[in-house]
């Protein structure tokens, strides 16, 4: 690469004198290179430009629309699955663990029954509700989610999206995100998942536009409890204790 004023020319040599029989050729140790026009660190992006580039390349991720699992098998997605990662969420406790979640098909062949488990400081709280596609006549695995609370008088509807983003071809591990890229859940059939099957679900994460350095991963114990092992948290005010940060 050149300036269009090279050090070396014979335009920016002092001291030469044109003759018509022979030109007079400085000696290098008199030639002073010149400045370039511009300064070399014009060539570099600033910090300003790479953060811009950077945020562009993320309003642009989070712009797209989400690609989403179609056709999902439902009766074969039924059953228990365990929240292996996620991101924070008011509706959950901070120090939930061994949290999974359990879907079994009603008979209307179109509902599924929920039931939301967690233990935190030993006591199981859990939730229960319904899950139905959002829009019956499209083949994309866009599912509603809807719980009554507070679970001891459930009274107040409370309507979330649920989107199945990914699932491996055995149903083993499912990524489930949202709409507004809020939330995100790695769910798996077993209590913990190998680190090769969990990155990949993470880097697709990414590619659908999800911060994924709020991730947040869920103690699970092996074997898992069941839901007669231990006290119960019976005043079921685990929606409302999050709120709190408890």
């Amino acid at each position: 690469f050149q300036t269009r004023h090279s050090c070396y020319s014979l335009s920016c040599a002092p001291n030469v004198r044109l003759s018509s029989r022979h030109v007079a050729l400085p000696s290098p140790s008199t030639i002073k290179p010149r400045s370039p026009s511009f300064p070399c660190s014009s060539l570099l992006p600033t910090k300003s430009a790479i953060k811009s580039d950077q945020k562009k390349k993320k309003t642009m991720s989070t712009e797209k629309p989400m690609e989403v699992v179609r056709n999902l098998d439902v009766p074969r997605y039924m059953g228990r699955w365990y929240e292996i990662a996620s991101f924070p969420a008011l509706f959950q406790p901070k120090k939930g663990e061994n949290t999974r979640a359990t879907y079994t098909l009603k008979e209307d062949g179109a509902t599924v029954g929920v039931l939301n488990e967690t233990w935190s400081d030993g006591k199981r709280s859990y939730i229960e509700g319904i899950a139905y596609k959002a829009d019956p006549e499209s083949d994309e695995a866009k599912l509603k989610v809807k719980f009554k609370v507070p679970p001891i008088l459930p009274v107040f509807p409370v309507t979330g999206d649920y989107w199945v983003l990914y699932i491996d071809p055995d149903y083993q591990h499912a990524l489930i995100g949202q709409p507004s890229r809020k939330y995100l859940w790695i769910l798996s059939r077993t209590p913990h998942m190998e680190a090769e099957v969990y990155n990949e679900l993470v880097q697709r994460a990414v590619d659908e536009g999800y911060d994924v350095s709020k991730l947040k991963k869920t103690p699970q114990a092996d074997p898992a409890p069941e839901a007669e092992q231990g006290p119960e948290d019976k005043k079921g005010f685990w929606w409302i204790k999050s709120l709190f940060g408890r």
